[in-house]
């Protein structure tokens, strides 16, 4: 190699630094691209971040103080349970060897040989323009891809939780996430992303439009249903905890979003840096578009609608986000900070259903409802020229005519499918628990809160060992208008602290 004849003539600290990028090296194989690979990594942290800490700090804020331990819990637990599921059998179900035309061969991912081979999913083969079969071969081995599969696999899970806070039974939660995680997600991810049949016809999911919103939002409706509502006083009055931590997990959520899209070419090129400007020009439009109409409407703007916004406009973006033009993702953005809009403050307290189902924190609304708008979106604007960059059969939307109304009703059929699967597996999941876990918690606990649960209280107002005395700690919040019911725990020895709304 020119390389190694050349060496002799470098400087001895140039020479050792080009040494480390010779191919001939073991750590370096001749098919990875260390740029590549060093971006899918970083990706896949910034995924991670979205939900440790992002969705953690995000929940522990936005709920009740009473929930605030218990939803951060929820969180983390999703997390460490989804990733020990991924590597011991899902990942494969999603994006392994076909089993079903919807559903991967369950296996671990755990060989140092799989590991530390070429990324490669195997059912990916669809036949080119060329009329050659192109199966997806990133240039990075397969532990990387495996890790950032699974940022995508915890976060759905974590977007789920949403729509149950304060009120589902964590030993139930802790039953529920590695079942729906088997029978659910994997099902959608192969059928979209694995090489399953939805792939193979062609819809197009840039990057968890259907596989991540669409379905975290209609599952978590569902699940909404069968654990039943929060305690009506919580339903009628649940303020955050603490808006600027708040805004803190929606910071992290919305950066780390440059990830979450930018590592779907799965690759440092041209497209992915096309949908990292889409998805962030599609939330701050979103963004703006529900403030305004907070202010239209109300009178004022508000925090938790601005995040709201922020995240409609980035779960609508997803599907499509390296496929259309910047101008696209503005109307993307525009749809998305309204018509999410409508259906959450005008369409739910019109509908008896959704009335009945106490979605906590409106995931139906901010992630079904604006996923699918994404994807149907997507199926009227892909852009021909950007949908070969990365797509191996020519696609269009169905704005730029040919057979671009086609691909409309492609991502129509798709998204039927995404929602009666996730209505069904997680109807009979939770059944199935329900035999031998309570899905909801007592009313005990439901009255307390955080304390009953755990054990434990998101903030402490006095120093350790101090016992609760209430002619000291409780007599000057009981006339505040925001203090909550003080009263002795019984599931401590000693109390922790008077706990107030901040």
């Amino acid at each position: 190699m020119v390389l190694e004849t050349s060496l002799s003539n470098l400087p001895e600290s140039s020479a050792m630094a080009t040494v480390a990028y010779q191919s001939s090296r073991p750590q370096v194989p001749d098919w990875l691209n260390k740029g590549d690979n060093a971006w899918q990594m970083t990706a896949a942290t910034l995924v991670g971040i979205q939900s440790m800490p992002g969705l953690v700090i995000l929940y522990a804020s936005i709920v009740k103080k009473k929930w605030a331990v218990n939803s951060a819990f929820m969180a983390l637990y999703a997390f460490a349970a989804a990733l020990i599921c991924w590597v011991l059998v899902c990942y494969r179900m999603a994006f392994g060897d076909k089993l079903l035309p919807f559903w991967g061969k369950g296996a671990p991912a755990l060989g140092q040989k799989y590991l530390t081979e070429r990324a490669k999913i195997p059912e990916s083969s669809r036949r080119g323009e060329d009329g050659k079969s192109e199966v997806t071969e990133p240039f990075y081995p397969m532990a990387t891809l495996v890790y950032f599969q699974f940022t995508f696999a915890a976060i759905t899970l974590i977007l789920l939780a949403g729509s149950v806070l304060g009120r589902m039974n964590i030993k139930a939660w802790m039953a529920f996430v590695p079942l729906w995680l088997i029978f659910s997600y994997t099902v959608g991810a192969f059928s979209l992303w694995g090489g399953g049949f939805l792939y193979q016809w062609g819809v197009i999911d840039f990057s968890g439009g259907y596989v991540i919103h669409l379905a975290s939002g209609i599952a978590g409706l569902t699940a909404a249903y069968w654990v039943g509502p929060r305690l009506k006083s919580d339903r009628e009055r649940f303020p955050p905890n603490n808006v600027l931590l708040m805004l803190a997990g929606a910071g992290l959520l919305w950066m780390g979003w440059s990830g979450f899209n930018g590592g779907a070419p799965y690759a440092a090129q041209v497209d992915a840096s096309v949908a990292i400007l889409n998805t962030n020009v599609a939330a701050a439009t979103s963004l703006l578009v529900w403030t305004c109409l907070d202010v239209i409407f109300f009178g004022k703007p508000s925090v938790i609608g601005a995040i709201q916004g922020m995240m409609t406009g980035l779960a609508c973006i997803t599907p499509g986000a390296g496929l259309v033009q910047s101008w696209a993702a503005i109307i993307m953005g525009m749809l998305s900070g309204s018509i999410p809009w409508v259906s959450m403050m005008i369409l739910h307290k019109k509908s008896s259903l959704l009335q009945q189902v106490d979605d906590t924190l409106g995931v139906f609304h901010t992630h079904a409802v604006a996923g699918l708008l994404g994807g149907l979106l997507t199926g009227l604007f892909a852009e021909p020229e950007l949908c070969k960059l990365i797509l191996p059969k020519p696609t269009r939307g169905a704005f730029y005519g040919g057979n671009g109304g086609v691909q409309l009703l492609k991502q129509m059929a798709a998204a039927c499918f995404v929602i009666a699967w996730n209505l069904v597996s997680t109807t009979i999941i939770l059944l199935a628990i329900r035999i031998f876990i309570p899905l909801r918690m007592p009313e005990e606990q439901l009255m307390i809160g955080d304390d009953a649960v755990h054990g434990e209280e998101a903030y402490a107002l006095w120093g350790d060992g101090e016992k609760y005395d209430p002619r000291k700690h409780g007599l000057h919040l009981q006339s505040s208008a925001y203090a909550e019911d003080i009263a002795p725990s019984p599931y401590i020895n000693g109390a922790r602290g008077v706990t107030i709304n901040l």
